[in-house]
């Protein structure tokens, strides 16, 4: 047995076991929404999609939690190069009252083509963000992302 100067074990290289035969490796590297995005009535990492929209929930013990889950994933599938408020407290800025008035946008949230980040309207999910992701590969994708179509 060998020790390496703090004192620890140095183990021989050991060769790791093969999977089992019920076990398979993953078959396709991970392709991000952005370039494949889900088909109609898939089922995304805990998400759906109906070919157009995908939509998933993202929550936190603490709403900067949950918005930094959003930015990591936004980033993973493709969509680095969004703008997107600095921080969770800049994303609050872009939450608006409840109180019924006049709005030029109907959702509550930060916008911003082809994401949409919303604040749920139930008060006991104030540390949940849904993020929204359209497919801008969809004729009219402009028109449709805004409701005009």
């Amino acid at each position: 047995m060998q020790y390496d100067e703090f004192g620890f074990i140095i183990d021989e290289w050991v060769e790791e076991p093969a999977p089992a035969s019920g076990e398979a490796p993953p078959s396709e590297p991970h392709v991000p929404i952005r370039v494949q995005f889900p088909e109609a009535g898939s089922n995304y990492l805990g998400g759906a999609s109906d070919g157009w929209e995908y939509r998933t929930a993202f929550a936190g013990s603490r709403l900067a939690y949950a918005y930094e889950m959003v930015r990591q994933f936004l980033q993973e599938e493709g969509y680095g190069d969004v703008p997107l408020p600095e921080t969770a407290a800049d994303l609050k800025l872009f939450k608006k009252s409840r109180v019924p008035q006049l709005q030029l946008f109907a959702e509550r949230g930060y916008i911003h083509n082809p994401v949409k980040i919303l604040f749920p309207n139930d008060p006991l999910q104030r540390n949940t963000l849904i993020l929204c992701i359209y497919n801008e590969k969809e004729p009219n994708h402009l028109l449709r992302f805004h409701g005009l179509a």
